[in-house]
């Protein structure tokens, strides 16, 4: 029986094999290829649906500045998208710096008075902010660190103030680097190369991805049939910034410096500076930064814009081969590195040597000796040999009070003085990285020839 009861078993496997190798007669189903009409539908259809779902977003903005050459208002066009329902929309510096008035346009033609919440010249990236009652429809803003070379690209904007010109694309490059003539701190490998044509008036609106996603914004036509757009990260990280503090402030180690095979060198120190004072010498080498290894010289500088502004690092750095620790104190960048300038005609320069600005609370955040109670103005920059210089009144420093009164803006201060005219002194309450104090200031030192150059 157990012999019978094998042997069937193998004779159904056999079978079963057999049959299952065995030609079907159920015909095979023949996969057609789409035609070429069908492939070229499938990617319009693809176009048209990004544009249609972005289009609520982007935004049309007339921009009203004062012509400089013949003093009278004049107006241009540009773009931007929203990028937080509360109205909150990114374009770029160049569009709104010296603005007098912004018109937005929704691509519903409804309009709104804009105001500018921030701009940052550096990377040329501005918000600025409507209000309604209502939610604003909003673009999600892609990681930029996901793009890739051979993607396509759309651009949406007002080239040649024909609103809502769609141009489309791929993206030729990425990282590349930009530097028109200016001394301001170049943000180094933040654009994206395409294909996808600007021109002016397009300036502030999106480049998109073929999901709808923003990827880039679109800025700059150098010509060659290639357009640069910044990056979509930088974009959204400075936009936040400017929104949380109105302004970006940056950290800075007040050096020159370049990449050597052993890690960044410092091949000039500024005289008088937190640098100088805290040590670094030229040839010193920089190799760790907090125990952060440092090879390339432009993540560094963008490590150190990182910090607060009096914050202490500790560099280990190679001093003719020995090794040494430096506790460097974090400074303000400098105004010429940030596009900021000093009013020469100022009580405030003229009197004392000092350029300075109103410290709104929301950036108090950026130093490490303030709080959001401070109130007061702060010391962007101070004349070599001027009667602030000499009373030893350091860079990024607050003031509080001159003279026993409390100031609480730059145009307090400026009144103050101007209407202080037989005094030969006065009394300044500051904070500072080195605590607070009281200085007195003579107003009677003479200035020297040097009077340009930054203490």
């Amino acid at each position: 029986m157990k012999k019978n009861t094998i042997l069937s078993t193998i004779l159904l496997l056999i079978t079963v094999i057999m049959t299952s190798c065995a030609p079907s007669t159920t015909p095979l189903t023949v996969i057609e290829k789409p035609s070429d009409i069908e492939i070229l539908s499938s990617y319009e259809n693809a176009i048209t649906k990004i544009v249609d779902q972005s289009m609520p977003a982007i935004v049309s903005l007339n921009v009203t500045k004062k012509n400089p050459k013949d003093k009278k208002d004049g107006s241009s066009t540009a773009s931007g998208f929203i990028f937080r329902s509360d109205g909150y929309i990114i374009t770029n510096e160049h569009v709104v710096n010296g603005a007098k008035s912004i018109r937005v346009s929704l691509f519903n033609n409804r309009t709104y008075d804009a105001r500018i919440i921030g701009s940052d010249p550096n990377t040329d990236i501005a918000v600025i902010k409507i209000e309604d009652e209502k939610e604003f429809p909003v673009l999600m803003i892609a990681d930029s660190e996901k793009v890739r070379i051979g993607q396509f690209a759309i651009a949406i904007g007002d080239p040649l103030r024909f609103r809502y010109t769609v141009t489309a694309g791929i993206i030729g490059g990425k990282d590349r680097c930009y530097h028109p003539e200016s001394k301001l701190f170049q943000y180094h490998r933040n654009y994206i190369q395409t294909d996808a044509w600007i021109n002016p008036g397009s300036s502030g609106g999106p480049l998109l991805n073929i999901q709808g996603e923003v990827i880039g914004i679109n800025t700059l036509n150098p010509g060659e049939g290639s357009t640069l757009a910044i990056n979509s990260g930088l974009a959204k990280k400075i936009a936040h910034k400017l929104i949380k503090h109105g302004r970006i402030i940056r950290g800075y180690i007040d050096a020159e410096m370049r990449s050597v095979s052993k890690g960044i060198k410092v091949t000039k120190v500024t005289p008088n500076t937190l640098a100088a004072q805290s040590g670094l010498q030229p040839d010193d080498i920089i190799t760790e930064c907090d125990n952060e290894k440092v090879s390339n010289l432009d993540k560094f500088r963008l490590a150190v814009m990182e910090y607060q502004i009096g914050k202490k690092c500790t560099l280990k750095v190679l001093r003719q081969a020995q090794e040494i620790s430096l506790n460097i104190t974090i400074e303000e960048m400098p105004l010429t590195l940030v596009g900021g300038s000093v009013n020469t005609k100022s009580a405030s320069w003229k009197k004392l040597g000092l350029s300075v600005r109103t410290l709104e609370n929301v950036n108090s955040q950026r130093y490490t000796y303030l709080t959001e109670e401070d109130r007061g103005i702060i010391v962007e920059k101070v004349k070599l040999n001027s009667p602030g210089s000499v009373a030893k009144i350091p860079k990024c420093a607050l003031i509080v009070a001159i003279n026993g009164q409390e100031i609480a803006d730059a145009q307090s201060f400026e009144t103050f003085l101007q209407s202080q005219n037989d005094i030969s002194d006065l009394t300044l309450e500051i904070k500072s990285f080195n605590g607070e104090k009281t200085v007195k200031v003579k107003l009677s030192q003479e200035l020297t020839k040097k009077d340009i150059s930054e203490s």
